[in-house]
């Protein structure tokens, strides 16, 4: 009866807060919250019918990982609430946009944030990054170049020229990571990468949402989820 106790409690816990402390939370944080554990209920969901669906070997698919999705997507997305991390990218649209003549242009800032976050988020851009610092191997990134030519080419002849300007987060970011490889490397462990690409994954899905059904997922919101997975990598505990 300990894992009824323990989600009872949860469960008691969760509403006594919400009652109590729910009305300090502003709109965004909550809806931000929403999401981050609707779309990790989406993946356990997808996770648990693929696992019996797909046999391996005459054996189901082995899972794992829903509470580190879980605990990474929530509170990712309360510390970049707090930071405000869409809002740093909107300005910076807002800026880029009016500097570059765009002011008609309705779907700059979103062609802008859409892009960078599809060519940015993943274990790509990371190993890549790191590999062409430290031995001078750019054959991820190269790979990741046409995957990144051929989407980029998509969203801009459907969210117009703001998508160009996601080169400018790109090359901040896969540069930095490059000239920092050296240092960075040691917590790039095979379980951090391992937990990197599933919560990176997890991100690009809802980078997809949005394209498709035209949500607004605060995507950007969510990023420090992907830093919350590498450091999990380093507690005692494995998810």
């Amino acid at each position: 009866m300990i894992g009824t106790i323990v989600n009872t409690a949860a469960v008691l816990a969760g509403g006594v807060c919400g009652q109590f402390f729910g009305k300090l939370l502003k709109p965004r944080f909550r809806q931000t919250l929403t999401v981050a554990c609707g779309v990790s209920t989406l993946f356990l969901s997808l996770a648990g019918a693929i696992r019996y669906m797909i046999p391996l070997d005459g054996k189901s698919l082995p899972g794992g990982g829903s509470m580190l999705i879980i605990a990474c997507m929530a509170l990712g997305g309360l510390i970049g609430e707090l930071i405000n991390i869409e809002g740093g990218f909107e300005r910076f649209g807002e800026w880029l946009k009016r500097k570059t003549g765009s002011a008609r242009d309705q779907n700059f800032v979103n062609g802008f944030l859409t892009a960078s976050l599809t060519t940015c988020v993943g274990a790509m851009t990371i190993v890549g990054s790191l590999q062409d610092g430290i031995a001078g191997d750019w054959s991820v990134l190269g790979a990741k170049s046409i995957l990144d030519l051929v989407m980029v080419m998509v969203l801009t002849s459907s969210l117009g020229r703001g998508c160009v300007f996601s080169v400018i987060p790109i090359f901040v970011i896969e540069g930095g990571l490059t000239l920092l490889a050296n240092w960075i490397k040691p917590l790039m462990t095979e379980l951090a990468m391992s937990y990197l690409s599933m919560v990176g994954s997890v991100l690009i899905f809802c980078v997809g949402v949005n394209l498709v059904w035209g949500s607004r997922i605060r995507t950007a919101n969510l990023l420090p989820a992907v830093l919350l997975a590498v450091a999990a990598a380093f507690l005692p505990i494995r998810f």
